[in-house]
């Protein structure tokens, strides 16, 4: 790893809220610890060597290219070089992409860095400055094109449909009404009228993670809300269902690679 510049480590949220989650942020050398969340991470490294493991591969993203992080795939982050790395990165559920694709399997890009030009334009709307508002059918707009651009990356071809989305929409409805209650398999199998097998299977494809990891990182997105709105760590782990502390601590930390209280340190203004 790089050796630490001395610079501070900063990370800036867009204060409007979208459908997409969208950062800025400076790491002057180790950034994320490796972990996995269920959307896909697609951004752009406008300064320095912005490295990372991934798929049991060393990757090194540069400016000019496009990176994309498949959903629930183990990755990291840190420095290439003395001088740290600067990059923007939206988070794209799963949910959105399969609005456009309707039941596709999901894109997959190789290697985790694409030079593909349509990827790189259709991204480029999503990737603006924290400063720039989206509008919300620029956003919708965005979102269309990056669907159908991250299909042609991955050279997806056309073909019969495989799997029951519509049973898997009704699971992943349940799971959002149900949130705050115990949920099993059998009980989204119920809810959508598919053997519980074939929906995990269905679901893992349309969606990029186990119906057991949506549901633990939608209450992961419900912590992070109550944080941000002034609430302790303590207070936001035992309102979202987690048993305590240390609990939601080991599964923030697993999903997003640094702690809460580190997170919340590093928000703000540079």
């Amino acid at each position: 790893m790089a050796k630490h510049s001395g610079a501070k480590d900063w990370i800036v949220r867009a204060a409007q809220p979208t459908k997409t989650e969208r950062i800025e942020a400076y790491f002057a050398g180790h950034g994320y610890t490796p972990h996995r969340h269920d959307t896909y991470a697609i951004g752009r490294t406008l300064a320095g060597v912005q490295s990372f493991n991934y798929r049991n591969g060393r990757c090194h993203s540069l400016p000019g290219a496009t990176l994309v992080l498949h959903p629930d795939e183990l990755h990291d982050g840190e420095a290439g070089t003395e001088a740290g790395f600067h990059y923007r990165m939206i988070y794209v559920e799963p949910a959105l992409i399969q609005q456009v694709l309707g039941g596709k399997a999901l894109p997959f890009i190789k290697g985790g860095i694409s030079a593909d030009p349509r990827l790189f334009a259709a991204s480029e709307s999503l990737l603006q400055g924290m400063d720039n508002a989206l509008d919300p059918l620029q956003e919708d707009d965005a979102i269309f094109d990056l669907a159908h651009a991250l299909d042609a990356a991955a050279g997806n071809r056309r073909g019969r449909r495989a799997f029951d989305f519509q049973a898997a929409e009704r699971a992943r409805a349940f799971i959002h009404a149900t949130l705050c209650t115990t949920i099993t398999l059998d009980d989204l199998s119920k809810a959508c009228g598919r053997d519980r097998w074939s929906l995990s299977r269905d679901f893992r494809a349309l969606y990029g993670t186990s119906p057991y990891r949506y549901i633990t990182q939608r209450r992961l997105d419900r912590v992070r809300h109550l944080m941000l709105a002034g609430h302790t760590i303590t207070d936001a782990a035992l309102a979202t269902g987690f048993f305590d502390q240390s609990h939601m601590t080991r599964q923030y930390t697993q999903t997003y690679g640094v702690a809460p209280a580190r997170w919340l340190k590093m928000l703000g203004p540079r």
